[in-house]
Formats: C-alpha cells, sequence, structure tokens
C-alpha cells in the first residue's frame, strides 16, 4: 500500500475549505436540501475540489483521506488513481467480488461571460427543478457522481454485498492516462460495474475505442502593410456537446464553420490570418472559434457586409440544429503587426474545409448505433505552428487508423506533420454475459419493464480493464444526464436517487 503524508491530505481539506468559503456562505451545502443517503453530500465535496483532467493531487488525495477517515484499504499509485476495497458482509463471502469503477477527473468548459478558474476554484452548484447544475460551467457529474456512488456506498455499513474493490481513475478525459497506468494484480474481482453512463435505463454492454491525431502546420509571417484593417470574425451560439455521445445530433462543429465562412469569403475577397483559435478539449464539439483577419483598409466595410450576408445563409441553415448560432464580425481595436503569409492562410483555411467531421460510419450490427466518427476538437496556435487536434472514434480498429491515416495523408498535403496519440481499445461486446443478465432481472423487478441493453459511441475504460483483466464481465450504466462536456451540463436529482437504489439491489443480488 503506497501512503501519503498527513500534510498533503491536510492540504486537500484546507482546499476543500477555502474553495467553499470563496463561493460564498449562500453557495455552502447547496445540495442538502436534495441529499438522499449521502451520495450529494459527497458529491459537493468533491464538486469543492478542482478536479479539471491534469489537476489531479488534491481530489486523490481527499480520496485516500475519506479510506482512511472510514478504515478502508486503499492504494494511491503513481499516476494517482486510488483503489479502495471493503471485504464482503455477512453472508457474501464466497459471493464473486465486484468492481465499482469510475475517474475523477472532469471536462472544464465554461460560458465566455464566465470567470471561473478550474485550477482554484470550486464549482458554483445550483438546483434548478429536479436537475443539478454548474454556473456558467460544466458540472463534472460526468464522472463525479461514479464517485459519489463509490463514496455513499463503501460509507454505509448496513449494505449487503460481496467484496467491494473500487477504483476511482485519474485524467480519462485527456487519454485515459490513469487506467493505462493502473495495477490490477491486487484485484480479484469477477465482475464489473461501470458508472460512467448518462441514460437510466439503459445498459451498456460495448464502446468505441479512440485515439488522438494532431495536424501541426508550421507558420510564415508577414509584416502588416501600411492600410491594413484587422477584423474579429466570431462564431458562438452553438451547443457542442460530447464528440462521441452527441455525434450523431447533427451540432455544428464552430471550427468547421469558421472555416466555410472564410473558404466563401476568399471567393471574392483578398484577406490574411493574423490568428485563429477554436475548442479547449479534444473530446467535446467546439461551441466558438474567432478569426482575426487583415483586410485593405478601404475594403472593410465591403468585407464586412459580405461576412454578414455568408453568415446569413448558414445560420439560415441551421435554424433547427443550431437555433442560437451566431456569427459576428468587427472591427478590431488592437493594433495587429504581422499576420500569417497568404500561403499558410490557404493552407489553414484548406485544412477546415476539407477535414473530416462528424459521424462517418453507422454499425451494421445495432441499429442506430454510430460505429465511426471523428471531430475536431482544438484550434490553435502554439510555438509558431498551427495545431488541429483531431478525436477519432471506431468500434473497429482498422477504421479508426483508416480515419488516422487520410488525417496523415491531409496533413502532408499542406506540408504539415502529423502525430497519433492516446489510443485507446474499443471494448467489444460479451455474447454470454451473466453479470449483464443479472442486471437485467434486477433492474425488470425495480422497474417493471425491460432495460435498453445496447452500445456507445464513445471512449470508456472498460476496453482496457478487459484486457488487463482476462475473462472479467463488464456492464456500465448511469443516471440522466444532459449536455455533458458543455457548460448545460445537468444531472437529473430522481434520476440520481433511482439509480443509486438499483446499485445497491444488484450489489445484494450478487450470490
Amino acid at each position: 500500500m503506497l501512503a501519503v503524508s498527513d500534510i498533503r491530505l491536510q492540504y486537500a481539506w484546507v482546499q476543500i475549505r477555502i474553495s467553499k468559503r470563496l463561493r460564498g456562505n449562500k453557495m455552502s451545502n447547496v445540495l442538502a436540501e436534495i441529499d438522499y443517503k449521502n451520495i450529494f453530500k459527497y458529491f459537493e465535496e468533491i464538486s469543492a475540489i478542482p478536479r479539471g483532467s491534469g489537476n489531479m493531487q488534491a481530489i486523490s488525495d481527499y480520496l485516500v483521506s475519506f479510506a482512511k477517515e472510514h478504515n478502508i484499504e486503499y492504494i494511491q499509485d503513481d499516476v494517482l488513481n486510488v483503489v479502495m476495497i471493503k471485504e464482503a458482509t455477512s453472508g457474501y463471502e464466497d459471493a464473486p467480488a465486484v468492481i465499482l469503477q469510475g475517474h475523477m477527473d472532469m471536462v472544464c468548459e465554461k460560458e465566455s461571460w464566465c470567470s471561473h478558474d478550474f485550477e482554484k476554484d470550486g464549482l458554483e452548484l445550483v438546483i434548478d427543478g429536479d436537475y443539478v447544475r454548474a454556473n456558467g460551467t460544466t458540472l463534472g457529474a460526468d464522472n463525479g457522481i461514479a464517485v459519489a456512488y463509490a463514496l455513499a456506498i463503501l460509507s454505509d455499513d448496513t449494505l449487503k454485498h460481496p467484496r467491494l474493490e473500487v477504483i476511482i481513475t485519474t485524467d480519462e478525459e485527456t487519454g485515459m492516462d490513469g487506467v493505462i497506468g493502473l495495477d490490477t494484480t491486487p484485484l480479484k474481482a469477477k465482475y464489473m460495474l461501470n458508472l460512467d453512463s448518462e441514460d437510466e435505463g439503459v445498459i451498456l454492454c460495448s464502446s468505441a475505442g479512440g485515439l488522438n491525431g494532431t495536424v501541426t502546420l508550421p507558420l510564415q509571417y508577414e509584416n502588416v502593410a501600411d492600410g491594413g484593417q484587422a477584423l474579429l470574425v466570431a462564431v458562438t451560439g452553438l451547443q457542442g456537446g460530447h464528440s462521441g455521445a452527441e455525434i450523431h445530433k447533427n451540432r455544428t462543429n464552430a471550427n468547421i464553420m469558421l472555416g466555410r465562412i472564410l473558404m466563401k469569403l476568399g471567393k471574392t475577397k483578398e484577406f490574411v490570418l493574423a490568428d485563429i483559435h477554436g475548442g479547449n478539449k479534444h473530446n467535446a464539439i467546439p461551441r466558438e472559434a474567432v478569426a482575426t483577419i487583415v483586410v485593405p483598409s478601404s475594403l472593410a466595410n465591403d468585407v464586412i457586409t459580405t461576412i454578414d450576408a455568408i453568415a446569413k445563409d448558414i445560420t439560415n441553415e441551421l435554424v433547427t440544429s443550431e437555433p442560437n448560432a451566431k456569427v459576428e464580425v468587427s472591427v478590431c481595436d488592437n493594433q495587429v503587426a504581422k499576420t500569417f503569409s497568404k500561403e499558410c492562410t490557404d493552407k489553414i483555411v484548406y485544412m477546415l474545409v476539407t477535414a473530416p467531421y462528424g459521424v462517418l460510419t453507422m454499425s451494421s450490427d445495432i441499429e442506430g448505433l454510430v460505429e465511426s466518427s471523428v471531430n475536431m476538437g482544438i484550434l490553435r496556435v502554439v510555438n509558431d505552428t498551427m495545431e488541429f487536434n483531431f478525436s477519432a472514434r471506431s468500434s473497429l480498429n482498422s477504421y479508426k487508423h483508416y480515419v488516422s491515416d487520410k488525417l496523415e495523408l491531409l496533413a502532408k498535403s499542406i506540408g504539415a506533420s502529423y502525430v497519433m496519440d492516446g489510443e485507446y481499445p474499443a471494448w467489444e461486446y460479451k455474447k454470454e454475459s451473466g453479470f449483464r443478465e443479472l442486471l437485467i432481472d434486477v433492474f425488470k423487478k425495480q422497474y417493471n419493464r425491460e432495460p435498453v441493453v445496447t452500445a456507445i459511441h464513445a471512449g470508456l475504460e472498460c476496453g482496457i480493464i478487459s484486457e488487463k483483466m482476462e475473462g472479467i464481465d463488464i456492464v456500465s450504466i448511469g443516471p440522466d444526464m444532459a449536455d455533458i462536456h458543455t457548460p448545460k451540463e445537468r444531472l437529473s436529482i430522481s434520476s440520481t436517487k433511482r439509480l443509486y437504489d438499483y446499485v445497491v439491489a444488484v450489489l445484494e443480488a450478487i450470490k
């Protein structure tokens, strides 16, 4: 067992207290009125800890502190994963051990008006009818609710259950680094219940694999000629969303929409780019993108009129799918001294317009399931290069690599480099699953209806764990959530309560 210093543990709790204090008294214990069997108590505690991917120390130490407080065996490894083990209760000593699994990191997205600092501030939680949300930011119920469920179960000595092995991993959202580094040799489980799904009544039994691809274009610069005028072109108001689970919902990618505007503008007007950026996370559909362009001052008004006309045509196409889509063009107040070369400008626009996006293939085995997709999640300037970051997903490894190969060819066509990383395997469907049948049986008893048994076009840690633990039987469930990976993310209170009772009933049914 790896221990941590008392000083570090104390620091984790100090961070919680400071964060709550910064949020003001009115924000303390916001969820107390809706608490159910300590679920929301623990959810509020972890929400007070900044825990964006890559910032895992405080939340990991908090989990260790919880384990110590409740005299629970624990392991904290070198990548800050935390495993907690609670032995079987009386009568369940011979029952197969079960893993409860989720991840402690969250996607950090916020509204443009929001001043929240994800490195320092706890989340400002809000009760909105049957939902919990955060004020101006992502909620982190993906996958904080799994952590809250696990802590509530581990802290309740009245429950009946087999040996519990709780795995809370790090950095799932940015490449599954935590679960990749997880040592499973101390684990004895035959079953695993992943709690990283977002639809009550749906039992997931398979998920897509994925990889990240980065196209890097060297930039060449030119000084702005006398008489040049800088304009800002901003795409805002798009819905965004999870680039896997919501890729089929016809949501517009702000980066690609901006590229379309610039391509159309270039057919009649000369311009060069001085800056362009959009999106923050590889696994989120970008909601906003902004370009700074430079045109001759004498043509500035004409260019603005042209962009307005292009924008009107495009937003008219999106009246149903993106009703709040907005394109704004304005004169830049700041002086721009240099721009990208015309050649670089053309290459960037070419990449934005020709890069694949969205659903690529649909499953032939499961009706309505996306099989393969790709998303350009991040567009940014880094050290005199233009980076285009893509997230490719597929339940077929061969097709996933085909998409990556296409991106590499596209990169070569504009003189850019390409790197593939962050690859993770698909979680393959298990035709015979006793654990899945148990969950179906318990569901029918609790809900008086059949659950939906299906797969998801998103990356889950199940695929990696199934490779590490040969023969383990895995299913994934979760309460109702909406708009994850966006500031509109929300968690159903009533569903969270029902799903907890379902999990407890499943544990009791394992004999």
